[in-house]
């Protein structure tokens, strides 16, 4: 009975043994695996649409002359009204409209022993009429017939940085998902072409990363046309 016992117990401890032999082969297999080097390749994959406008801010600035503040203030009031009715006349609503505090310079102060100013007015004020609608056809047909308000008295400033014409588009999260969608694929289809090129099979993704959207005017001549951009950067792995 003990020799059974004993024979029993050698060939559980063999089997035992045996079993934690081939378990650490396989495990040092597939830690050598593991610490193989992996090919990755990482590609970028832009996706680029047209789109219009959808916002219009147009600062419409003027220039007013006088000897005194009170005469100075009741013109800008007058011309206000003006360039106010010329843009309700267009068609667009009160709400549309604003109005900015006027910036005002002593002339005489300011060119102080210079003679030249001597019989010029005192005071000189730049006042703006700020228009900002979404029906930006409109602003552009009303920015073109402007120049009636030169008949009407109004000095029109110049257009500068400040009072530029503004063209925006605020839609920009009803596309980000067909657009982002777009340029995954795009990145995916390069790398499968270079999986291809390079005699590999494209694995799962390894990391991945979403540009900024970038929005920019088409082209000078139509600043209320805008091209989005945005690019996808993923990294892939392959396989031999």
């Amino acid at each position: 009975m003990e020799k059974k016992s004993l024979a029993f117990a050698l060939t559980l401890g063999l089997c035992i043994g045996l079993g934690i032999a081939i378990a650490g082969i396989y495990l040092g297999i597939s830690l050598k695996q593991s610490r193989r080097p992996q090919s990755v390749v990482s590609v970028r994959g832009l996706a680029e649409r047209d789109v219009d406008a959808d916002l219009a801010i147009w600062p419409i600035t003027f220039q007013e002359t006088s000897d005194d503040l009170t005469d100075l203030y009741n013109r800008i009031t007058g011309k206000r009204k003006i360039v106010s009715r010329f843009l309700t006349d267009a068609g667009f609503s009160a709400e549309e409209i604003s109005y900015s505090a006027p910036s005002i310079v002593d002339l005489k102060t300011r060119a102080y022993g210079n003679e030249s100013v001597k019989d010029k007015p005192k005071y000189m004020a730049e006042a703006t009429v700020t228009l900002r609608s979404t029906d930006v056809a409109r602003v552009k047909k009303t920015i073109e017939q402007s120049g009636s308000l030169v008949g009407k008295g109004i000095v029109l400033v110049a257009s500068n940085w400040e009072n530029r014409t503004q063209y925006l588009f605020k839609g920009l999260n009803n596309i980000k998902p067909e657009m982002i969608e777009e340029a995954t694929k795009n990145a995916r289809a390069a790398a499968e072409k270079f999986a291809e090129d390079s005699e590999s099979k494209l694995g799962k993704i390894s990391s991945a990363s979403q540009g900024l959207f970038d929005i920019t005017d088409r082209d000078q001549g139509t600043p209320e046309k805008k091209t989005v951009r945005v690019v996808t950067y993923v990294s892939y792995f392959l396989a031999d």
